[in-house]
């Protein structure tokens, strides 16, 4: 059995670490921490062995369980003042300056910067980012909206853009 095992985790870390390394760096802005929480999902998901209905299910679990640890990290993050979370994002920003609309994806506040990733980046539905987060379809459907119009506000005073 352990041997099955193995290669079961090993077969998921080939399979998904990539994505979940993405979802926590994307998240977090820090590429340490995101390496970190990528470990932490992979053990909680040996901990754990959930007997998954589909390769979907498995991928919305491995998601949902990373996007729950990095928020986890965050309220840490915030509720520690010496610890200076702006840095590391400025950090994170730098490297998408050449990229204007990731840079402006970056500046969104969390709730918006999750949506849209895992609606235009791992390419979820509506319906698939509810379950994952627990939020109602409407609210993800209207996160999404402010989302664009944030990005669009953005997006025209960087590049000094105005309508006529």
């Amino acid at each position: 059995m352990p041997y099955d095992i193995n290669v079961y985790i090993s077969k998921v870390v080939e399979r998904y670490s990539d994505m979940i390394y993405r979802t926590a760096y994307h998240a977090l802005c820090d590429k340490h921490y995101a390496e970190d929480i990528t470990q932490e999902v992979f053990l909680k998901l040996m901990r754990a062995l959930p007997d998954f209905e589909s390769d979907e299910h498995e991928k919305a679990w491995l998601i949902r369980v990373t996007l729950n640890m990095c928020a986890t990290y965050n309220r840490k993050q915030y509720s520690h003042p010496e610890t200076d979370i702006d840095e590391a994002r400025a950090g994170y920003e730098e490297k998408f300056e050449e990229h204007p609309v990731l840079s402006a994806v970056m500046r969104l506040p969390e709730k918006y910067r999750t949506a849209v990733y895992l609606y235009y980046i791992e390419g979820y539905r509506i319906a698939e980012i509810s379950k994952m987060t627990g939020q109602n379809q409407n609210t993800i459907g209207s996160i999404l909206k402010r989302a664009r119009e944030r990005l669009k506000n953005i997006l025209k005073e960087e590049f000094d853009y105005e309508e006529k």
